[in-house]
């Protein structure tokens, strides 16, 4: 090797000491400071945080404001209406009643199971024009007579208790009763012969059949009023009124042949307790030691009477009908066996003070018993110078009365 090319290597030599360490100071400081190491020539630099010196001026925004509601000028809530869904046709002796399956008139259609009268359903369908159609004798589906002096009543009660829709717990309908009244005038065979003079003679059948009205009925314990309610407790006293309204005959004096209750309206049924008989005596004070009694008569044309509310042994609804047929002589006849009004208190006693009357009530007064008129309201017959009607009250209602709480 040649002189020259020796002092060209070790040039190139120093060349390449003098490059390595001049990066190697460019690089060190970098890897150290990311290292977190210190270094002689190098110290680490200190960092602050940034602190924010102005208030920020950002806030959440406002709800916005509630307005007021705003409804439409000269608003009615319009009252419902009542609508006319059910039509009634009185008869003689029954009772139709139509009512529209859109019962409320919201165009909800009941189901005919949902509806009754009283106790029965419905008897047909006009599929056509959506209406349930319910036919009863008068007595039936659980009516209600109510006898006044002018008039007699039967009240019955249209029922509907919605069921759920579907499988649903819901209804979109109410319970409704509805109630429903057949009135009829207490007026008996009136013909032509109405027109016959005012003297026609007391004996004339037809005039008389035109021109009496009894009246048998419930009242008020001072015995003011006609009862509004037939419901009782037991040991309450059931006070009933007999009358007889007469326009054409010279004055009359009205009795009560006998009387008899039963848990239907027919008295020919079973159970049935004949509490007074044998031509007007009252049978229950002497037979259970009850205070029933007949009032001492004021007025001839009118006649009371109390019993002791009682109702059938083993009868839960304790609902009884009382059918008496009642009589009417004039204020002439004589009060005796066969006309009386007697009750039992360590003896027999007589409404009007004719004591003696009452011996023949322990056993047969000898007066036999006349024919009941059944299945013919408000029919009269005479016998002579008497006049007699079967009449009758109910359903009356005889509850328990509760105990006191002895714990």
């Amino acid at each position: 090797m040649t002189a020259n090319n020796a002092l060209l290597c070790v040039a190139a030599v120093l060349a390449l000491a003098l490059l390595t360490s001049t990066w190697d100071l460019k690089l060190r400081p970098k890897v150290q400071q990311a290292a977190g190491a210190a270094h002689p020539l190098f110290p680490p630099v200190k960092q602050e945080k940034q602190s924010l010196r102005e208030t920020l001026s950002w806030r959440p925004p406002h709800p916005p404001a509630v307005e007021d509601p705003h409804f439409p000028p000269q608003f009615e809530l319009k009252s419902p209406e009542a609508p006319n869904s059910v039509r009634v046709i009185c008869m003689e002796n029954s009772i139709r009643v139509e009512a529209k399956r859109d019962l409320l008139g919201i165009g909800q259609l009941i189901k005919p199971a949902d509806i009754t009268l009283g106790v029965c359903p419905s008897t047909g369908e006009d599929t056509q024009d959506q209406v349930l159609i319910f036919e009863s004798e008068l007595h039936e589906c659980g009516s209600q007579l109510l006898i006044y002096e002018d008039t007699f009543d039967y009240v019955f009660k249209l029922q509907y208790t919605p069921s759920p829709l579907g499988n649903t717990p819901i209804i979109r309908t109410r319970n409704i009763t509805v109630s429903i009244q057949c009135q009829y005038q207490r007026k008996h065979n009136v013909t032509s012969s109405f027109l016959n003079p005012t003297w026609t003679p007391f004996s004339d059948a037809k005039v008389s059949e035109e021109s009496l009205y009894f009246s048998f009925k419930l009242m008020t314990d001072d015995w003011q009023f006609a009862r509004p309610s037939s419901e009782f407790l037991l040991g309450d006293m059931m006070k009933f009124e007999v009358s007889i309204k007469q326009f054409h005959h010279t004055p009359l004096r009205v009795m009560v042949d006998d009387c008899v209750a039963t848990v239907v309206r027919n008295t020919d049924t079973v159970p049935r307790y004949s509490f007074m008989g044998n031509n007007g005596c009252l049978f229950d004070s002497q037979v259970t030691g009850s205070s029933s009694r007949f009032l001492p008569r004021s007025q001839e044309d009118h006649l009371r009477f109390e019993v002791e509310a009682f109702k059938f042994q083993q009868d839960y609804r304790g609902v009884i009908y009382i059918t008496c047929n009642l009589k009417a002589t004039a204020v002439t006849a004589v009060v005796d066996s066969g006309n009386k009004a007697c009750s039992f208190a360590n003896g027999w006693t007589e409404a009007s003070g004719v004591h003696e009357a009452c011996s023949c009530c322990d056993r047969d007064c000898g007066t036999g018993s006349w024919p009941r008129v059944t299945g013919n309201r408000g029919h009269l017959t005479s016998t002579g110078a008497e006049w007699k009607e079967e009449v009758a009250v109910g359903p009356v209602t005889v509850k328990e009365r509760p105990l006191s709480d002895t714990s």
